[in-house]
């Protein structure tokens, strides 16, 4: 295999390992939406009986907890893609990367004590400050990316070092506790170098702060655009907070009081009457990319997926739609095409940087937070003269019309890999079991179509695909996995590729099953 396809197959593998614990965001967004309405203010105003106690105590349940997941998705990533990437002992290979994941934030919380930079908290807790609390711990503010990192490191070494034996005194070392062993030495190190690599990161970003605050126009689209480009990395908090809370995005000045900040500055204007918003404001509207393109890009999710996946693509992306559209809540949606399909979410940070500059050439102070009952409560409140609502509702529907059909486009055009869409074999069979046969006979087949036990190297899928690893590809036998109803085979070497669609998991699950009964 040449340097191309081992850069392909860790790709694949990568994307394939990442889409474990995406699996579950439709669930959760799915019951967000629930303590969404139920603790949402605007609402709760006019529909006053939902204030009651009891309501408010399961709105709160559901929302706060929920809410923790996606707050935490960097330990989800770190589990989810570390058991995703081992190909075999899966529990112990989760298990190791969560005591590596508390590992790396324990090092770097003891680091930045030690060194004298731990954060203290300000008014807004450690918000702007480059630190964040993570299960409790405060570390670097590094989003995903560390828990991607670990998840993915850990993967590597079990699959290496998993089966690894020693004698004597050092066989305590052998089989699954040697990864440990060497990702306990790796997390320590781990947590110890970011202290002095990410910072270095954060400072590189936040230099860019000044630059976007004396480039007028321009300096606006690339903080639009960093906001929406660098949300993997968590770095994006590093663009904004400056903005919004200090004098970096402006100052205000009333009777003796100065306010600094593009936030604060707003809400004091809110009660000045007849007075237009600062220009700072416009620092506020990156949050008009969390809603209205969501509605687009899911839209376009749904009508490019496979005919056969369209109506679970929908079971999928209607809820995380409905979360954006309501609270403006993204990461669910970002994260399900940000790996998959990388070219759209640059592509869509680079028109996140144009629509508030747009904004701002249109006059459209009006809010864009808090997902739309907000947006439509506070600026019907403030007025037409104030905020220009109505033209910003008009963009808002040309954006999310523009959006589809720009995906939809560029989704067909290039085969990009996005929720629903899969690859399919135009000749593959497609036999039915019949009645006769037992209710293991067809996974027997299936097993015996990929070579059999032996040849089976390790076994995953992904939202509509077994994807299977095997020693020899010479052995797999396309009739017999056919035995199976499926929508295709897609066979890459030793890598095997069998479409089932969303029942996929149920598929694996009787295989793995089987495979330990054979």
């Amino acid at each position: 295999m040449n340097m191309k396809e081992k850069m392909k197959s860790a790709l694949e593998r990568f994307s394939k390992a990442i889409v474990q614990p995406l699996m579950y965001l439709s669930v959760a967004g799915t019951v967000l939406i629930l303590g969404i309405l139920l603790t949402n203010g605007s609402i709760t105003a006019k529909i006053p009986f939902l204030q009651a106690a009891p309501f408010q105590l399961v709105g709160k349940l559901i929302y706060n907890c929920l809410m923790f997941l996606i707050n935490n998705l960097s330990v989800i990533f770190c589990v989810g893609i570390a058991g995703a990437l081992a190909k075999k002992n899966k529990g112990h290979a989760s298990l190791i990367a969560l005591m590596s994941y508390f590992l790396f934030l324990n090092a770097n919380n003891i680091t930045l004590s030690f060194i004298g930079r731990l954060a203290e908290m300000g008014p807004l807790g450690l918000y702007g400050t480059g630190q964040s609390t993570v299960l409790g711990i405060q570390v670097l503010d590094m989003g995903v990316f560390s828990g991607i990192t670990l998840g993915c490191l850990t993967g590597y070494i079990f699959n290496k070092y998993g089966e690894k034996q020693f004698k004597g005194y050092f066989s305590m070392f052998s089989g699954v506790r040697f990864p440990f062993f060497l990702l306990i030495l790796l997390s320590l190190f781990l947590g110890f170098g970011a202290s002095y690599v990410w910072p270095v990161v954060q400072r590189g970003i936040s230099a860019l702060t000044d630059l976007i605050k004396s480039s007028g126009n321009v300096g606006l689209y690339i903080y639009g655009l960093l906001n929406k480009l660098l949300v993997p990395t968590g770095l994006h908090h590093l663009v904004y907070a400056p903005f919004q809370f200090t004098d970096v995005g402006g100052t205000l000045v009333l009777g003796d009081q100065i306010i600094s900040g593009a936030y604060p500055i707003r809400v004091a204007e809110m009660n000045i009457p007849g007075v237009p918003f600062s220009p700072s404001t416009y620092y506020n509207s990156y949050t008009f990319n969390n809603l209205f393109p969501y509605i687009g890009i899911g839209l376009a999710f749904i009508t490019t997926a496979r005919k056969e996946n369209r109506e679970n693509t929908k079971a999928v992306m209607f809820p995380l739609m409905l979360a954006a559209i309501l609270s403006a809540i993204t990461e669910p949606m970002d994260f399900l095409f940000v790996f998959a399909a990388p070219l759209l979410f640059v592509v869509h940070s680079l028109i996140s940087g144009g629509m508030l500059v747009l904004l701002k050439v249109l006059s459209i102070p009006a809010s864009t937070s808090g997902g739309i009952v907000n947006i439509m409560i506070s600026n019907l409140a403030l007025g037409v003269e104030k905020t220009n609502w109505p033209l910003l509702l008009l963009l808002g529907v040309v954006t999310a019309v523009g959006y589809y059909f720009l995906f939809v486009f560029l989704i067909k055009k290039l085969n990009l890999k996005t929720p629903g869409r899969e690859l399919t074999a135009e000749d593959a069979g497609s036999g039915d079991t019949a009645g006769s046969q037992s209710k293991d006979e067809p996974i027997r087949k299936l097993i015996e179509g990929l070579g059999g036990k032996a040849n089976i190297e390790s076994l995953d899928n992904c939202f509509t695909r077994l994807r299977v690893v095997v020693k020899d590809g010479s052995l797999i036998r396309d009739d017999l996995i056919n035995t199976m109803k499926n929508s295709g085979i897609k066979k890459n070497g030793t890598d095997i590729q069998i479409v089932f669609g969303m029942q996929v998991p149920a598929v694996k699950s009787q295989v793995e099953d089987m495979l330990e009964r054979m």
